[in-house]
C-alpha cells in the first residue's frame, strides 16, 4: 500500500489522491468542494482528481446524484496509504489541545471530544530551538538548570552535550552527557531556566549505553484477574498467545515503569485497577536496578 500506484503523479496531486482516499475511509464520502477547500485548487481540478482516484480504485466509490457526492462503496478497499487508528485519535487530541486546527488534518468533521486534562509543562521555543541546535551540530550547551535534587536545592550552570530526546508521557527530556558528573542523563527542557554558549562536545551519543540498548518487557494481563477478564486484557493490548512484548530503551526504562504503574501492579489490591504485569519480572528488575538515573 502507502502509495502504490501513485509514484508517477506529481506531489501535490498525490496528496489530493490520499486525501480522497481518507475521506471515503474515515467519514465514508467526498465531493469536489472538499478538495478545492483544503488545497486551494479549481474545481475541474478536483474532479480531475477523483478520476484518477476512481482508475485507481475502480470499486472504492461511486457517485450519488441526490447527494451529490462520492460514497464509499460497501466493497471499499484502502488502496494507497493503511488507516491508522493511533494516527487519527492522535489528531483528534491534538486538536482538542489546541495543537492543531481542525484544518490543518484531514479529518472532516470534528466528533464530540474530551480529553482528561494534563497540567501542561513550559516549554519556551527559544530554549528547545537551542536543544536542537547543539544535537544537529554535536557541541555542548551551558545551560542554568533546575534540578530536583535535595542537595542542590538552587539552580546552577552547568554544561552538557545533548544527543536525543525522550518523551516519558508527560513531558520531554532532552538525553545528555553532564559534564560536571561526568554521566549521561536525562535532562527536563522545561527546567532550563537561561542559556549559555554552545562549545565542545563531550561523551559520544554511541557511548550512552542505557540509551542505546533496549529491553523486550514481556507484558500479560494480571493473573488476579477472571478468565474472562484476562481474555478482554489480551484483546486491549493486542496480545499473541497471552502476551505483549514492548521493546524499551533502557533510559525510558523507569518512565516506562511508572507510566503503566508497574512498580505497585503485584501490590494493587484492585487488580482491574493494574491490569497488567510483567512476565519477564526478574529480568526486567535487575536491568531496572543497573540503569543510572
Amino acid at each position: 500500500m502507502d502509495g502504490h500506484g501513485t509514484g508517477h503523479l506529481p506531489w501535490g496531486q498525490r496528496q489530493r489522491i490520499e486525501f480522497i482516499e481518507f475521506r471515503l475511509f474515515w467519514e465514508g464520502a467526498i465531493n469536489r468542494r472538499e478538495i478545492t477547500d483544503r488545497f486551494s485548487v479549481s474545481v475541474p481540478q478536483a474532479s480531475t482528481d477523483l478520476s484518477v482516484y476512481r482508475a485507481l480504485a475502480p470499486l472504492n466509490m461511486e457517485y450519488n446524484a441526490r447527494q451529490k457526492r462520492y460514497l464509499a462503496t460497501p466493497q471499499f478497499e484502502p488502496q494507497l496509504v493503511a488507516p491508522n487508528a493511533e494516527r487519527y485519535l492522535a489528531q483528534l487530541r491534538a486538536i482538542s489541545d489546541g495543537v492543531i486546527t481542525l484544518a490543518e488534518t484531514s479529518i472532516a468533521g470534528l466528533p464530540d471530544v474530551g480529553v482528561m486534562p494534563v497540567p501542561s509543562r513550559r516549554l519556551d521555543p527559544l530554549t528547545l530551538r537551542a536543544f536542537l541546535k547543539a544535537v544537529r551540530s554535536q557541541r555542548s550547551i551551558n545551560i542554568e538548570y533546575q534540578s530536583m535534587n535535595d542537595r542542590r536545592p538552587d539552580p546552577m550552570w552547568r554544561e552538557i552535550t545533548p544527543h536525543a530526546f525522550g518523551w516519558d508521557g508527560f513531558r520531554w527530556h532532552a538525553r545528555a552527557f553532564c559534564h560536571v558528573q561526568q554521566v549521561f542523563k536525562d535532562f527536563i527542557v522545561s527546567r532550563c531556566l537561561k542559556l549559555g554558549e554552545l562549545g565542545d562536545p563531550k561523551g559520544r551519543a554511541a557511548d550512552d549505553m542505557d540509551w542505546n540498548s533496549f529491553f523486550d518487557v514481556s507484558l500479560i494481563p494480571n493473573p488476579r484477574l477472571s478468565p474472562a477478564q484476562r481474555r478482554t486484557i489480551e484483546l486491549d493490548y493486542g496480545m499473541s498467545e497471552g502476551r505483549s512484548i514492548v521493546r524499551v530503551r533502557h533510559a525510558l526504562l523507569y518512565y516506562f515503569d511508572k507510566r503503566l504503574r508497574l512498580d505497585v501492579a503485584e501490590k494493587q489490591d484492585r487488580p482491574k485497577e493494574t491490569p497488567v504485569v510483567i512476565e519477564n519480572r526478574e529480568q526486567y528488575d535487575r536491568v531496572l536496578r543497573a540503569i543510572a538515573y
